[in-house]
């Protein structure tokens, strides 16, 4: 596995967070990462690392296995048109994880029987803890293990159904900003009641990381958690009701079906 070739078409936000990922683990090697960008300047911090940066998508096919699409879904059809005559069913795996763009419009565009996965994973993968939803187009289990072990170096991965793509962006990608508000809320809210900043975020951050550990080790529903720490005429329990009477879950859940209509346009 170490051998595979990546290549990161179009390295943004998200393809810049798959970049540091990779690098972060080393499970591949640097030099087998080709990143892609029209102002490549903005990647060069990253040439130190090893990575072969490069302007030119077509290079960066012809040298890889693994293609990763990471443009906005404005650009896909240009930059598929640009690479669509290098790719190579034998060779290679074309990889989006580009908004709103299914596998069959991609098919179109591309006209060929090249393996084609959609991934929709987070600016987590960053630091090696992206979500990532996988599907694909009646691939081989071969390159759904291939493409599995790939985003599983960045986080955890899970074969969805193309179907609930769209909601796999709104709840695992969209969700990173709706959990960084909320947190920005809590912090705000420390300050109010006495801690200076840095103190505030210290507390806040290691809650919720320690609250989502919480759900993943012991497999819970919330509320049997939350059971543990509101006590008869507490303050947990008053704090929540007046959340819940301002909206709070309403909101967050407006917010969700919201962002998943947008798509859906």
């Amino acid at each position: 596995m170490k051998d595979i070739k990546v290549s990161i078409i179009g390295c943004g936000n998200i393809g810049l967070s798959l970049l540091q990922g990779f690098i972060r683990d080393r499970t591949i090697s640097a030099e087998n990462i080709i990143a892609t960008r029209r102002n490549i300047v903005e990647l060069d911090h990253l040439r130190e690392f090893g990575v072969v940066l490069s302007s030119d998508n077509i290079k960066a096919v012809k040298e890889s296995n693994l293609i990763i699409i990471t443009v906005k879904p404005y650009n896909i059809v240009n930059v598929l048109e640009e690479i669509k005559e290098y790719l190579n069913p034998e060779k290679h795996i074309l990889i989006s994880v580009t908004t709103g763009v299914t596998i069959s419009q991609i098919q179109e565009v591309v006209r060929i029987s090249v393996p084609i996965f959609r991934v929709m994973p987070n600016i987590s993968a960053s630091v090696g803890n992206s979500v990532s939803c996988i599907c694909h187009n009646r691939a081989g289990l071969k390159e759904i293990e291939l493409v599995k072990f790939l985003f599983d170096i960045v986080g955890t991965t899970m074969i969805i159904d193309e179907d609930l793509m769209e909601s796999a962006t709104v709840l695992g990608a969209c969700g990173i900003a709706f959990a960084l508000r909320f947190i920005r809320a809590m912090i705000q809210g420390g300050i109010q009641i006495g801690f200076d900043a840095g103190t505030a975020s210290a507390i806040v951050n290691q809650t919720v990381k320690g609250t989502a550990e919480l759900l993943i080790v012991r497999k819970e529903h919330p509320e049997f958690e939350i059971d543990k720490v509101t006590t008869p005429k507490g303050c947990t329990i008053v704090g929540l009701n007046e959340m819940e009477h301002n909206g709070f879950s309403s909101s967050l859940i407006k917010g969700i079906v919201a962002s998943y209509e947008k798509i859906e346009k």
